[in-house]
């Protein structure tokens, strides 16, 4: 490929990007153009007038704080996190029925926001996007367990995975590795999970667990509809 060609597209990449980034969400119209001797040119326009001003308001990092998250690992100490799986309990219809868009974060060593790992989404997390509804099982991440059907496509139990075996995330001090429940926590679906990870020596693990039938898995629940 010619250097320049691919130096141009580089350029164009990186400016599509900066552009994604510092103008989202914008409040008025935006118009950036490129011009690159050799005939390629590029304008890029966004334009959020139409747009009702909740939409506006929805930002992409509406969660600023991670409070809220579903924590699947709470621990102090020196040593890995290996990674875990997720069990997620579709047992009542949501807004928007697909369990997934919680981004995971990683807080490590006691920091503070934002943390040092901030994901793009649960399904990018545990490596099978867009919305996936069969079961699949690969050495480091995968779905276990898929109870969907077709008039509900993530209805009842769901089992994910990610195993970081090649990609362990080391701690020294302390570590919360946590997910939001759907994007910005706006879904109440039912969470449970199972944390994998080395400590350096015996400490605290995590919160004390609840009574066993407080942990027990939620009854699969009939839907009754309205009559009438």
């Amino acid at each position: 490929m010619n250097s320049k060609l691919l130096l141009k597209g580089i350029v164009i990449i990186l400016l599509i990007g900066w552009a994604s980034f510092c103008a989202f969400p914008v409040g008025e119209k935006i118009n950036l153009g490129l011009d690159l001797q050799g005939g390629m040119h590029m304008i890029l326009q966004v334009d959020t007038k139409s747009l009702p001003e909740e939409a506006r308001k929805d930002a992409r990092n509406l969660n600023k704080d991670g409070i809220e998250n579903y924590v699947i690992l709470d621990a102090e100490g020196d040593g890995v996190y290996c990674g875990a799986h997720l069990d997620i309990d579709c047992f009542h219809r949501n807004p928007n029925d697909w369990y997934g868009e919680g981004d995971d974060m990683v807080f490590i060593d006691g920091e503070k926001w934002p943390p040092s790992l901030h994901g793009t989404g649960t399904e990018d997390w545990f490596n099978c996007a867009y919305c996936p509804t069969q079961e699949y099982n690969a050495p480091y991440h995968g779905i276990i367990l898929y109870n969907g059907t077709e008039e509900w496509r993530w209805k009842g139990k769901q089992t994910i995975y990610r195993y970081y075996i090649e990609d362990p995330i080391r701690f020294r001090k302390s570590i919360k590795a946590t997910i939001e429940h759907g994007h910005a926590n706006k879904l109440s679906n039912d969470h449970a999970s199972t944390a994998y990870y080395y400590l350096s020596k015996p400490m605290r693990g995590g919160p004390r667990l609840p009574p066993v039938h407080e942990r027990l898995p939620r009854p699969n629940e009939e839907i009754f509809k309205q009559q009438g």
